[in-house]
């Protein structure tokens, strides 16, 4: 019943929720934005646009808005030719509808959150957003540095620039924008879900063979590696499985056999070695319970390396040597880039697997190169201001 004409009422006003759209453009990026969704407080209302991929990671966290574009790339720049490949492969029609939708969610929402690489920045601009909050998880401090032009759009464009280490922060602030550098994000956001992994050995080793299409052949070219290894020597074996992974095409892969258990994935079983499947959800988990890793994966390859565990990764002759070299600015002696070739593989696991000092020392270069966590309480703060 409504209170009598004059009487104010007892009930508090309720304050409508803030809206609040999130543009992120890759599977790690996607992860990263869904981890910060989930820490947010009450009064917001979010909807998520992965402008590349299904989306998989905000899956049960919040909607999905937007078109969906797949490119033969997946958002992969790691390989030579990409951009080229994702051109013909109809990369190009799957700019206009991401515009269109960006226009027309124009006056939508009362925040718009940019999490990846200046693409979606670019896109605020051309379609007329301005005081954007843009979460740089791409540029690392070690290799290139913004451009003229990525300066002047921030300038025109964002209202606060998350970045990942105080030089890029300082770069963007002598440019008159509002830049910080809050700590790393991805260590804010691994993906832990309290599983837990009990170790047998003295060591501990996560298999990260990645989310993509290729993820089949790393985990291959991997387990051919572990192979060579004495069976004596081999650490306790974690693989963390993406969503986007066929465990039976992985299975088929590396010639191995799936044993079924009452703990989770089940397990993978070869000659000499036993492998414990963690979906890529509880990735932390399995990082916490181990020493090193055999990556090739993205974003999990920075989050291991930032917590001390080195990671062993191989090249191909399809990757581009540009940006391993960029990533080596970053990651020093953290990271061995070796030959895709098993027994590469296998000697630079040797190196460290018999030398417990050499791996301490790759492991303290990984903690002070990729950062401590502490960002994602600044960003949540700026999204309610």
């Amino acid at each position: 019943m409504a209170p009598p004409a004059g009487r104010p009422s007892s009930q508090p006003a309720v304050s409508a929720p803030r809206k609040l759209l999130i543009i992120s453009n890759g599977h790690g990026e996607d992860a990263i934005a869904a981890q910060i969704v989930r820490r947010l407080p009450p009064g917001f209302a979010v909807e998520a646009y992965p402008t590349l991929g299904d989306g998989r990671a905000y899956a049960g966290v919040c909607p999905i808005v937007g078109p969906r574009a797949q490119l033969p790339s997946e958002g992969w720049r790691n390989v030579k030719h990409s951009v080229a490949r994702d051109i013909s492969g109809g990369g190009i029609a799957t700019i206009w509808p991401g515009l269109r939708f960006i226009r027309a969610a124009r006056d939508s929402y009362d925040r718009v959150l940019i999490v990846g690489d200046m693409i979606g920045v670019y896109g605020c601009w051309v379609t007329g957003h301005r005081a954007i909050i843009y979460l740089d998880v791409y540029k690392t401090g070690f290799g290139r540095g913004y451009l003229g032009v990525d300066k002047l759009i921030l300038k025109r464009t964002a209202r606060t620039v998350f970045c990942r280490a105080a030089p890029l922060a300082d770069q963007l602030k002598a440019a008159g924008i509002d830049a910080r550098a809050a700590g790393n994000v991805m260590m804010d956001t691994i993906p832990r879900t309290g599983l837990s992994l009990p170790r047998s050995r003295p060591l501990g080793l996560t298999m990260l063979p990645g989310s993509r299409a290729h993820a089949t052949a790393n985990f291959a070219l991997q387990a051919a590696a572990l192979a060579k290894l004495p069976a004596e020597t081999l650490p306790d074996l974690f693989l963390a499985v993406a969503a986007s992974v066929d465990i039976d095409q992985l299975v088929a892969a590396a010639n191995l056999s799936r044993v079924p258990d009452a703990t989770g994935l089940g397990r993978l079983q070869g000659g000499s070695f036993d492998i414990r499947l963690v979906p890529g959800a509880a990735v932390g988990d399995a990082l916490d319970a181990s020493d090193l890793v055999l990556s090739q994966a993205g974003t999990a390859t920075v989050q291991a390396i930032g917590l001390g565990r080195p990671s062993i990764t191989f090249q191909t002759e399809t990757d581009r040597p540009s940006r391993f070299r960029d990533e080596s600015r970053l990651f020093g002696d953290a990271r061995s880039v070796v030959a895709a070739d098993p027994q590469a593989i296998a000697t630079a696991l040797r190196e460290v697997l018999d030398n417990p000092s050499e791996l301490s020392r790759r492991s303290g270069i990984g903690r002070d190169r990729i950062g401590p966590p502490g960002a994602i309480d600044a960003i949540i703060a700026e999204l309610g201001g």
